[in-house]
């Protein structure tokens, strides 16, 4: 697995404000995805939420003001600190913040923030009035150039009523932030990989076109398992209801050619293109400007191929080098293994993820999947049925090793 939180020791700092219910979620995602999480807590959040909370959904201990003063006193902090791979404070208050920034060490967190040596990580939580203040904004501004990363705060309804800048962010997008820092100095770290998802659209008039099944959930899930092992990511997606991997740069297209114009300005410097996209086959040769009415009767709608996004990579490819790697899907409802076959060698790949969209289990729209692996030399790898995302690793594990053998 490409998991880089798993087994990772994380610190969990939580100070005193109302978005501390959100780091319990929080605590309980880094869990769940293998994190080793232990929180700390200031007498302010205390105000708010209980140790026992973060125990309960973290199964490990919840330090407080208490254990500064303790028999471990002495080395708590330390011991703390210098065992983290990650601090997190979510929220972080502007109070926590000023003592941060100026190196202020009256606390169990802010002592063991002077003796960390992982990266720090915070989400700043606070009414918009207080983040906007030239002083916040200076402390925040220091803790940047001294190596900190930043998410948030958003915008939106306030503890205060008020709306504006200083909600803190939804914990799935400081849970993909860690992922991202966590993974810096994976397998793929300075390679840039290039994935495409989901069905492109295809317009018959301003409000019907030609589409497919695909959700783009494969796609997406080989784009996350990219970032894991520290690669550069470019989405290109066709229309997909998924929110963004952290850390990926999302480029939204519509159409085939829209996507194969996104996909060659993409490919200069590419180690891996990953198409698991479903662009379509046909298109409308003209497309109606106005609402076709269903009172001018049926409509004969004639039918172009597409551009071949594929054959488009291998001529690009043999001129310039790049992509070093071109993966496609063969997404088949009959005569699987040799359609896909044929893909591989006519498209030039030098892999191909067969799957049969016919199964019930498996294929469009659903979160598991049931594919084979066909290598060039005839090599085929039939995978059992497993999540999107268990293929997704197996996937990015194969092009790293097509990637160390062609060095």
């Amino acid at each position: 697995m490409t998991n880089p939180i798993k087994d990772k020791q994380i610190l969990l700092g939580v100070t005193g404000s109302i978005a501390a219910y959100k780091a319990v979620e929080l605590a309980s995602r880094l869990t769940q995805a293998g994190g080793l999480v232990d929180t700390l807590l200031t007498q302010a959040a205390m105000q708010f939420i209980t140790p026992l909370t973060f125990q309960s959904v973290t199964g490990r201990r919840a330090y407080t003001e208490a254990d500064l003063w303790g028999a471990d006193a002495h080395v708590q902090h330390i011991s703390l600190g210098k065992s983290a791979d990650l601090f997190i404070i979510a929220p972080l208050s502007a109070n926590t913040m000023a003592k941060l920034a100026h190196g202020l060490a009256d606390n169990l967190l802010t002592i063991t923030a002077l003796a960390a040596t992982c990266p720090l990580l915070i989400a700043p939580a606070m009414d918009g009035g207080m983040f906007s203040h030239p002083a916040t904004q200076a402390n925040l501004e220091l803790l940047r150039q001294r190596g900190a990363s930043v998410i948030g705060p958003a915008e939106g309804h306030l503890a205060s009523g008020m709306s504006g800048i200083g909600r803190m962010v939804e914990p799935l997008e400081v849970l993909g932030q860690a992922r991202l820092m966590l993974a810096r100095s994976g397998s793929l770290a300075g390679r840039k990989v290039v994935v495409t998802a989901g069905g492109t659209q295809e317009p018959i008039d301003p409000v019907r076109m030609i589409a497919n099944r695909s959700s783009g959930k494969q796609g997406f899930a080989i784009a996350q398992a990219a970032l894991d092992l520290g690669a550069q990511v470019v989405l290109i997606s066709a229309p997909a209801q998924l929110p963004t991997p952290v850390g990926a740069q999302r480029v939204d297209v519509r159409t085939a050619q829209e996507m194969l114009e996104a996909v060659l300005a993409a490919l200069p410097g590419t180690a891996a293109l990953i198409m698991a996209a479903a662009p379509a086959d046909f298109r409308p040769l003209t497309v109606s400007a106005q609402k076709i009415k269903k009172e001018s009767g049926i409509p004969e709608i004639r039918l172009e191929n597409t551009p071949d996004i594929l054959r488009a990579v291998a001529d690009v490819k043999e001129k310039t080098g790049f992509p070093k790697l071109s993966i496609g899907f063969a997404a088949e409802s009959q005569q699987l293994m040799a359609n896909a076959q044929k893909k591989l060698k006519s498209k030039r790949l030098d892999l191909i993820a067969a799957n049969d969209i016919s199964v019930q289990d498996g294929g469009f729209g659903v979160d598991n999947n049931r594919v084979s692996l066909l290598h060039p030399d005839g090599e085929v790898e039939a995978l059992p049925l497993m999540s999107k995302a268990e293929i997704a690793d197996r996937l990015i594990g194969r092009v790293v090793d097509l990637l160390q053998k062609r060095q």
